[in-house]
């Protein structure tokens, strides 16, 4: 059973993601249904993470981004391959990192309040793609590259622990 460790107050953005590896690895442990997991990953994030207003995953179902398990207002249910940040992370394959939403061109706004946001693209260990997790924030410039490889070593546990292998 998942217990939550006491949060101590980081120093830093990288012991804030070693606290959040943590209780990923304890949360996503004994489960083994990939769908309760997103749930409970995507409020495990939202909850700890300072200046967040949507954080969740799209699963690629094989022609398209579609929603899954998110905290946050109700959200856009299709992104296309290589549109928005959600489609650009997916098809790159590389994690997008944007200061300024408005000034990445083909923005899909689903929060009017998002200014910045980070997606990391999911790859499955067998190379294939399985979705992206979304995070946005209403600050502009909140996210960063510590951001970037925080929320990157977050989403393998995800996909090591949460996520059933082939």
């Amino acid at each position: 059973m998942y217990q939550q460790p006491p949060t101590p107050t980081p120093n830093s953005k990288p012991e804030q993601y070693q606290n959040l590896i943590t209780q990923a690895r304890s949360l996503l442990a004994d489960e083994t249904n990939p769908i309760a997991n997103a749930a409970n990953f995507s409020a495990l994030v939202f909850h700890a993470l300072q200046d967040i207003n949507w954080a969740g995953f799209y699963f690629y179902d094989g022609t398209e981004l579609i929603v899954g398990p998110f905290q946050g207002k109700p959200a856009c249910v299709r992104i296309a391959l290589g549109k928005g940040v959600c489609g650009t992370a997916a098809q790159t394959r590389s994690t997008q990192v944007v200061r300024d939403v408005h000034a990445f061109p083909g923005h899909i706004a689903c929060d009017a309040a998002s200014e910045s946001e980070i997606v990391v693209p999911l790859i499955a260990a067998d190379g294939t793609l399985i979705g992206v997790w979304d995070v946005d924030s209403p600050v502009a410039g909140r996210f960063d590259d510590e951001d970037a490889a925080g929320m990157e070593a977050l989403c393998k546990v995800f996909i090591k622990l949460g996520w059933p292998q082939a």
